[in-house]
């Protein structure tokens, strides 16, 4: 199978720059698998769909404000973008420009936090050392910024736009820090479509996978199964791992709440045949034909072309029927990727 043919042309002006201006607010895309069917709502709606007969897992991760902005002794800009956490204070990083770093070199990012350079990896990686007294992530809350992707332009001097980052790109429930990115399905609920959920008898639970550069790097290979996935931790917990298991024995739906979600819980039966509690790691690749031992149903936003996210969701719902609706989507100018709209794959 070719990563070709999992691309598709998206004007660009469909790709949001800003959330809605209501979370609950963004358009849905409901497919019906068996049905073959496309209807267009808007996620508020999602509480007509589930009842107390499912059960809908989250991902509780937190984003971090991993995009520092360092300085070199000569006044020069590095961009720096924190990675994955080590011990002793040290991360793994993105650094730009990397010509224009060397080992042993110290950066500074403002008075309360320094990077010192340690050694350069592979794939245009370094290991750093944050250099800083007090938490870690309070000091980023001071000096970092969201780590928001590229196709969303920022200028980093805008107040205004940088507060609403932080808020909107992170889930009303984020709870455990250490992601870079957030798992964006979730962006659409507010703390009050949660309580309707619940009202209504459908249980909710969460896991933890913590969301690095993996999950959205570019696949560059020609062959869909010479891609590898960038290891990703993640943590479920024994009420998690109880409600689910006694879910599944029910007979009850499983929808996930993004392909993290999605990604963790496959991911933990295929290594214990079964769903426990855990702390472990993912590199698990979906992509047709892969057969789901634990998910039924998926909320997602539209994900890039050729990207790994959108070969997942074509696993579960079938190729030509995503591509069916990703025309229909462009069709009726769905706003796309991170802040943009969503589906929900029943």
């Amino acid at each position: 199978m070719l990563v070709s043919e999992f691309d598709y042309n998206l004007p660009e002006e469909l790709i949001a720059q800003t959330p809605s201006e209501k979370r609950e607010n963004s358009r849905m895309m409901v497919l019906d698998k068996q049905a073959q069917t496309i209807e267009h709502k808007h996620f508020y709606d999602i509480v007509d769909y589930l009842d107390d007969n499912c059960i809908l897992v989250l991902n509780n991760t937190k984003v971090i404000p991993a995009r520092l902005y360092a300085h070199k002794e000569t006044g020069a800009l590095i961009e720096i973008f924190l990675l994955k956490e080590h011990d002793n204070k040290q991360w793994e990083a993105l650094v730009k420009p990397a010509k224009r770093v060397k080992e042993g070199m110290t950066l500074k990012v403002a008075d309360c936090l320094s990077v010192k350079m340690l050694e350069r990896l592979d794939e245009g990686k370094w290991l750093i050392e944050l250099i800083y007294d007090g938490i870690l992530y309070e000091v980023l809350d001071k000096v970092g910024n969201i780590p928001l992707p590229p196709y969303i332009e920022r200028k980093m001097t805008d107040d205004e736009r940088q507060s609403l980052d932080y808020e909107r790109y992170q889930t009303v429930y984020a709870k455990n820090e250490g992601s870079v990115a957030a798992p964006t399905a979730g962006l659409h609920f507010t703390k009050e479509i949660l309580e309707k959920l619940k009202a209504k008898g459908v249980e909710i639970a969460y896991v933890t996978l913590t969301v690095g550069l993996g999950t959205f790097r570019p696949v560059k290979c020609e062959e869909v199964t010479e891609h590898k996935m960038d290891s990703e931790e993640f943590e479920i917990s024994q009420e998690t791992a109880n409600a689910i298991n006694k879910a599944k024995a029910m007979g009850k739906k499983l929808i996930a709440v993004g392909t993290t979600s999605v990604r963790t819980l496959e991911t933990a039966y295929q290594q214990f045949g079964e769903i426990k509690a855990c702390k472990s790691a993912s590199r698990l690749f979906i992509y047709p034909p892969y057969e789901f031992k634990v998910v039924d149903n998926l909320i997602t936003n539209f994900h890039l072309p050729k990207s790994t996210l959108l070969m997942l969701v074509s696993a579960l719902e079938g190729k030509e029927f995503i591509f069916k609706a990703y025309d229909e989507a462009i069709k009726n100018k769905y706003r796309f990727y991170s802040y943009g709209d969503c589906m929900f794959l029943k």
